[in-house]
């Protein structure tokens, strides 16, 4: 491969970077940007009613802050902004967001199309980086600071006009191709124009446009721009990472540690090319460390579903947190380990005299319980050719209310083994009955109807009725308990039964449990 064409990135020198010993205890501020930078990533752009149902599934999953479209881009994306304002489809705590380029026409456009709404912000941006200031426009520093600084007074002119109250963000787009010490003189530059205050603070995003480097030379760049950007009590620092080198989330979080305050995304991290980072992620990174993401994650089902129905396109299924598989394991060693997590916490639960809920999550190979996400235990153990007695084990307990002795564990499992091997794919837990009947519960030459006990001075008194090579009947047994009543009981039939191992378990819960 012609490695020569590519140049390593350079790391940022910052020996006292402080983010590395920093910890999270809030979420950021949140923006999802869905509908504008993932909705211009699809092969066919969402329509109308799309659009819509995004949206409403944004607002209901409590994203206070939402880009809703390049309204100077399309007049589709026009007409929703207006549908929005027009047909008052914003909550009073929601604030939209619109995206337009610093080009006098665009950003009058943009302004035209937030008016009348109660609250907007109109997101400025322009390209800063070394390549795109050689090859796409040809102008030096200066010259791209000046189509910054002209952007914002007219974003700043026209705010005066419309009857909206704007806030204003400024993006140096491909920030990551850009020189730092640049970045921080255009974005500063920009906040000049728009006097930004404490009370009415804008919004710098620093974008990975292109990522472009590992995830700690973006928090480097991130703590940075934190320490150099002036009025920095009066800006809200703000992280858009695309996902170039597959470690968008990664950036996110360590930037946001860097002295970021809010993060751009998209669920399940949809966008151009690899894609924007996961909102859905990162939120739920976060409620797996006990931190509220102040998002509602619990039903990642019709998440999913209104997000694929929007998008046009599936969630992988080994996607974080929302992919189909991403709960269950097939390994017999990780089944086995499962298994004995939920017994255990079934038993901390029942020492404690509290619920299972009650205490802290620790299940191993499960992050976090799949039913707080809307999830069940059903698919947590799938059972093929991987799995061991411990797989088979929790299925025939969670679904068919079995608790098999150990010595039964080993054998059916070894059953179940033959079973997937010679089938090369999954057993279903109805399968796996049908499996567990034709070796354990096949008809033979005794059926069992009913029975009565009666126990009296230690000895147990049983009276069966029963079915014996085709004949119905009541036989009667004594002894030191049920099963040695039975046996007796058979033995008057001529049947000799030989107990090698016993096990029993409740069937129900409560005292009058069986």
């Amino acid at each position: 491969m012609p490695i020569a064409k590519y140049l390593p990135f350079t790391p940022i020198d910052l020996p006292d970077r402080t983010w590395p010993t920093k910890v999270a205890t809030a979420a950021p501020r949140w923006c999802a940007v869905d509908l504008r930078d993932g909705n211009q990533a699809l092969i066919d752009p969402m329509t109308p009613d799309r659009k819509r149902r995004m949206f409403e599934l944004l607002v209901r999953m409590g994203y206070k802050e939402i880009e809703v479209g390049f309204p100077a881009a399309s007049q589709t994306d026009f007409d929703f902004v207006r549908q929005l304002v027009v047909e008052d489809l914003v909550p009073d705590d929601v604030t939209i967001q619109v995206l337009t380029q610093a080009r006098d026409e665009l950003i009058e456009r943009t302004f035209a199309s937030v008016d009348g709404a109660r609250n907007a912000i109109v997101h400025l941006y322009n390209s800063t980086s070394t390549l795109q200031r050689r090859v796409v426009f040809g102008l030096d520093r200066d010259g791209i600071t000046d189509i910054a600084v002209n952007g914002a007074r007219l974003c700043r002119k026209l705010a005066d006009t419309v009857a909206c109250d704007v806030r204003f963000e400024y993006s140096p787009e491909s920030f990551t191709g850009t020189e730092l010490e640049y970045a921080a003189e255009v974005c500063n530059a920009v906040n000049d124009v728009w006097e930004p205050s404490v009370d009415r603070p804008v919004i710098v995003n620093l974008p990975a446009t292109v990522e472009m480097a590992t995830p700690n030379v973006y928090a480097d760049s991130i703590e940075w721009m934190h320490r150099h950007l002036d009025h920095r009590d009066a800006v809200i620092l703000s992280l858009h990472p695309h996902n170039d080198r597959g470690t968008a989330v990664a950036a996110a979080e360590l930037g946001y540690l860097a002295g970021a305050d809010r993060i751009e995304g998209c669920l399940f991290g949809n966008g151009e090319r690899t894609g924007n980072v996961c909102l859905v992620t990162l939120g739920l990174n976060l409620f797996s460390q006990g931190i509220d993401p102040q998002i509602d994650f619990a039903d990642i089902d019709e998440v999913r579903r209104t997000v694929e129905y929007c998008n046009q396109l599936p969630v992988p299924e080994r996607h974080p947190y929302g992919g189909d598989l991403v709960y269950t394991a097939f390994s017999g060693s990780h089944q086995d380990a499962i298994k004995k997590g939920f017994e255990a916490m079934a038993a901390d639960a029942t020492a404690a005299g509290v619920t299972v809920d009650d205490l802290p999550w620790a299940v191993p190979y499960l992050p976090i319980d799949p039913r707080d996400v809307g999830r069940s235990y059903e698919a947590v153990i799938r059972v093929n050719s991987q799995s061991g007695k411990g797989g088979v084990a929790y299925v025939m307990k969670a679904e068919h209310h079995l608790d098999l002795p150990r010595r039964l564990q080993i054998e059916f499992s070894q059953v179940i083994q033959r079973v997937t091997e010679a089938d090369g794919g999954e057993v279903s837990p109805a399968q796996m009955w049908s499996v567990f009947q034709g070796a354990y519960l096949a008809p033979g030459r005794v059926e069992l109807h009913s029975h009565r006990n009666v126990a009296d001075d230690g000895r147990d008194h049983l009276s069966v009725e029963l079915t014996a090579d085709g004949v119905r009947q009541v036989v009667e047994g004594v002894g030191n308990g049920p099963i040695a009543a039975f046996v007796e009981a058979l033995a008057g039939l001529g049947i000799d039964v030989r107990v090698l191992d016993y096990a029993e378990h409740a069937l129900s819960a409560g005292g009058d449990a069986t």
